[in-house]
Order: structure tokens, then sequence, then C-alpha cells
């Protein structure tokens, strides 16, 4: 089954963005995520909508993070891509009649549950700004290189 990857690209375009000294184009977002412009430009727009990000058409144009880095978290960007499904896991059926199923749905739902309000209190617990600084600390580690490789 393959795996939901759109929170993962957003933060990574984010990132980008929040370490670039210009607006990145759609194009230059889709090459660091060996996607299609159209679908990064499909997904920064519902980021525009929340004030997380402003673009700008023409010559030197394209995107920009505009929210405060220190106040936005994962949680929130998590939100903001739909809250997708954390787990490929799930229940051979959803009601089923068989007792031992039931008992079987019942624990797995608990399990499940328990550990998606796990996950997501810990998004709500790093922020754009942390996940900034962390990038930074592995680029100061290769003083030589002015980007990264990709």
């Amino acid at each position: 089954m393959k795996r939901d990857s759109k929170l993962s690209s957003v933060l990574h375009v984010l990132l980008h963005m929040a370490h670039s000294d210009r607006p990145l184009t759609s194009e230059a977002l889709a090459g660091y995520l060996d996607s299609h412009s159209v679908v990064v430009r499909r997904v920064l727009g519902s980021l525009r909508e929340l004030g997380y990000v402003d673009s700008v058409k023409g010559h030197g144009g394209g995107w920009t993070i505009t929210c405060d880095l220190n106040r936005v978290t994962l949680r929130d960007i998590y939100d903001a891509v739909g809250s997708p499904t954390v787990f490929a896991m799930g229940n051979r059926t959803e009601s089923p009649e068989c007792l031992v199923e039931q008992a079987v749905n019942e624990a797995l739902d608990d399990a499940f549950q328990e550990a998606q309000a796990l996950l997501v209190s810990r998004l709500a617990s790093i922020s754009l700004a942390d996940l900034a600084a962390d990038f930074g600390r592995r680029l100061a580690r290769y003083p030589r290189r002015k980007g990264h490789a990709h």
C-alpha cells in the first residue's frame, strides 16, 4: 500500500521557502520533490488561503512563506493538508456480525486512536521554526556547501 507523503512534502517545500532569500517558483519546488508544478500549486494554494504562504506572478515571482515559523506547528500543517490517515492498517470489515471480529475491531480501534492521538500531540509540539533550526544545524556541519543536495 502506498504511503501518504503529503505532509512530508509540504513541510519539505515550506523549509525550502523559509531558507530562501527569494521567492521560489512552483517548478523549482516541484523539482525538490520530484513532482509536478501543478501538484505544488494545488497544495500551496490551500496553504495560501490559510495565510501560511503567498505567491507573486511574473518575473522574479514565486512562492514565499508568510507565517511566523514560531507560531505554526506541524499539527497546523497536518490539519491544513486534510489530516491524512496515519495508518495503512485497518479493520477487515467495519461492522462485522462475527463476535470475534467485533472484539478484534474494538481492540484495534482503541490502539489506533491512542496512537493517532499521540502522534497529533507530538506534531503540535514541533514548530516550523524547530524544523528550520534543525535544518540550519545540519547545513552548518557542511561549511563548504552553500545549498544542499537534492
